[in-house]
C-alpha cells in the first residue's frame, strides 16, 4: 500500500489560490506556458501558474531523500507521523541540500543550483499538487527560500484534482528518469524505490521500463537491498541500527558481491555464504573495493579464523541464514556459513554502534577491522603471488594460441598463394632466437625440469639447433 500523508494544514487555502490562478491562465489571451508529463500512462500537458514558495510545501515521500530520512530515526519517524509540521518540513528542507552520503555537508550540487538561480532565474517550472505539494522542484524550493525567503515565486505546473500519492509516486518517477534531469537520486534512493514498486507487485519488466534498465539489473539492485535490509536488521543493539546512508558510498561493492555470490552458488551454495557473509563484513568495516576482491571462498578458513583472537565470537551450531529477494530463510549448510555469519553480525553491531557514538568511535569496530585487515593483507599478498607465478606460463600459452592461428592461417595461404615466404623465414629466425633464449633462462630456473622444460632444452641447446 502507498501511505497517504494527507493534505498540508492550508491545503483549502493554496487550492482556491492555485485554482483561481489557473483560472486566469486558461481565460487570457495569447500562448500559455505548459509542461508535459505522464499521467496514468498518458501525456499530459499541465498549465503552469506562479505561487509563493512560502505556500508551496516539501514532498514527504520524495524518493531524493529517503535514504537520508534515516540519518535521524526521530525526525524520520516524524515525517511519515506528521509529515506537515514544521519540524519534519525543516529536517526535509534540510536532507534536500546536503551530500546524500554525508548529511553533515552541503552537496556542491545544491550550491550550483542556487548560485544558476542567482545568476539565470528560475529555467523550468517545477510540479505541484493543486493542494501545494511539491512533487518535482523540492531542490529548488529549499534554493529559492534560501536565496529570497518564503515570499519568492515559484513557476510550477499543476497537477489534476483527482491526483493521489500513487500519482505523486509515479509521476515523481518519471520525471526523475528523463535523460534531460540534471540530479540523479542517489543509489540507495535508487533502490528504495525500486523496492517500493516490488512491493507493489509490480512486475519486474515493468520496473526495468520505469528505471530505462534491464530486468536482470533491476533483480540485481533488489537482490543487493536486500542484502542491506538483512545487514540493517542484524545489526541491531540497544535499539541502534546502521542508518541506510552507510551504503551510499557502496555501490560497485555490493554490485560485485551480487556477482560473485550468483557465481559461488552455481558452485555451492556454501562458498557462495561464506563469500557473501565475508565480503558482507568488510563492506561494513569499510574497506575498498579492490581489498572487497581478496574475499574468496576460502578467505574464512586460510586467512580470517587463524586470526580471530580467542572468543572473538561464539562457537556457533548450523544457523538459519536469510536469503535475499525470497523473504525465508534456510539452514546452514556448513559450520563454515555459520562462523562467517557470527563474525559478520559482530561487525555489523559493532558498525552500528560506531555510528551512533557522537566521535563516531567503536573499539569492537576498530578490533574487527584490524582482525579483517590484517586476513585481507595476506589474502591479498598470495593472490598477487600466485598471478606472479602464472605470469610466464599465461604468455606461453597466449604464444601458443597464436602459433595455431598462424598454422590455420598457413594452411589458408596455400589456396590462394597469399603467403610473403621471406617475411615468414624471417619471422622463424627470430622465433629460434627468442626459443634459445627462453631454452637457456628456462635451464637456469627451473631446478627440477618436466617433460615441457626437458623438451625445450633438447631442442633449442642439445640439438644443435
Amino acid at each position: 500500500m502507498i501511505k497517504d500523508y494527507g493534505q498540508p494544514p492550508r491545503a483549502d487555502e493554496v487550492r482556491n489560490l492555485i485554482e483561481r490562478r489557473l483560472k486566469e491562465v486558461s481565460e487570457a489571451a495569447g500562448p500559455r506556458e505548459t509542461q508535459t508529463v505522464d499521467w496514468r500512462g498518458k501525456p499530459a500537458h499541465l498549465d503552469v501558474v506562479e505561487v509563493k514558495v512560502g505556500d508551496l510545501c516539501y514532498n514527504p515521500a520524495t524518493h531524493r531523500v529517503r535514504a537520508q530520512r534515516s540519518h535521524d530515526p526521530r525526525l524520520d519517524a516524524l515525517v511519515d507521523e506528521d509529515p506537515w509540521s514544521v519540524e519534519s518540513q525543516q529536517y526535509l528542507d534540510k536532507l534536500l541540500k546536503v551530500l546524500p552520503a554525508d548529511p553533515t555537508q552541503i552537496d556542491v550540487a545544491f550550491t550550483d543550483l542556487k548560485e544558476s538561480l542567482a545568476e539565470y532565474g528560475q529555467s523550468e517550472p517545477g510540479l505541484t499538487t493543486v493542494d501545494g505539494v511539491l512533487v518535482n522542484g523540492n531542490t529548488r524550493r529549499a534554493a529559492l527560500i534560501e536565496l529570497y525567503g518564503p515570499e519568492a515565486p515559484m513557476r510550477v505546473a499543476v497537477l489534476p484534482a483527482s491526483c493521489d500519492w500513487s500519482d505523486v509516486r509515479d509521476v515523481e518517477l518519471s520525471l526523475q528518469l528523463r535523460k534531460e534531469h540534471r540530479r540523479d537520486y542517489s543509489y540507495i534512493n535508487r533502490l528504495l524505490a525500486i523496492d517500493e514498486l516490488v512491493s507493489q507487485g509490480i512486475p519486474m519488466a515493468a520496473i526495468a521500463q520505469t528505471f530505462r534498465s534491464t530486468a536482470p539489473a533491476c533483480e540485481q539492485d533488489w537482490w543487493v537491498f536486500s542484502a542491506i535490509k538483512s545487514m540493517i536488521e542484524r545489526s541491531e543493539v540497544d535499539g541502534k541500527r546502521i542508518p541506510l546512508i552507510a551504503f551510499e558510498n557502496d555501490q560497485e561493492k555490493l554490485r560485485e558481491l551480487a556477482r560473485k555470490y550468483q557465481k559461488a552458488k552455481s558452485v555451492g551454495p556454501d562458498d557462495a555464504e561464506v563469500v557473501k557473509e565475508a565480503r558482507l563484513a568488510a563492506i561494513a568495516l569499510g574497506f575498498s573495493k579492490t581489498d572487497v576482491r581478496f574475499i574468496e571462498p576460502d578467505f574464512l578458513d586460510r586467512y580470517l579464523s587463524p586470526k580471530l583472537p580467542d572468543g572473538f565470537i561464539p562457537k556457533s551450531e548450523s544457523a538459519e541464514v536469510a536469503i535475499p529477494g525470497l523473504g525465508r530463510s534456510v539452514k546452514s549448510g556448513s559450520g563454515q556459513a555459520a562462523t562467517a555469519r557470527a563474525f559478520t553480525d559482530k561487525v555489523l553491531r559493532a558498525a552500528a554502534e560506531k555510528s551512533a557514538t557522537p566521535d563516531g568511535q567503536s573499539a569492537a569496530w576498530t578490533e574487527a577491522r584490524s582482525v579483517m585487515e590484517n586476513a585481507i593483507k595476506l589474502a591479498g599478498s598470495d593472490q598477487t603471488l600466485t598471478k606472479k607465478k602464472r605470469k610466464v606460463s599465461d604468455r606461453v600459452v597466449a604464444a601458443t594460441d597464436q602459433l595455431q592461428q598462424c598454422v590455420t592461417d598457413l594452411v589458408m595461404s596455400r589456396a590462394d598463394r597469399s603467403l610473403d615466404e621471406e617475411a615468414f623465414d624471417d619471422a622463424l629466425l627470430k622465433l629460434k632466437k627468442v626459443l634459445r633464449r627462453l631454452a637457456v633462462e628456462g635451464t637456469r630456473t627451473v631446478k627440477e625440469p618436466g617433460d615441457g622444460v626437458e623438451w625445450l632444452r633438447h631442442v633449442m641447446l642439445e640439438s644443435g639447433s
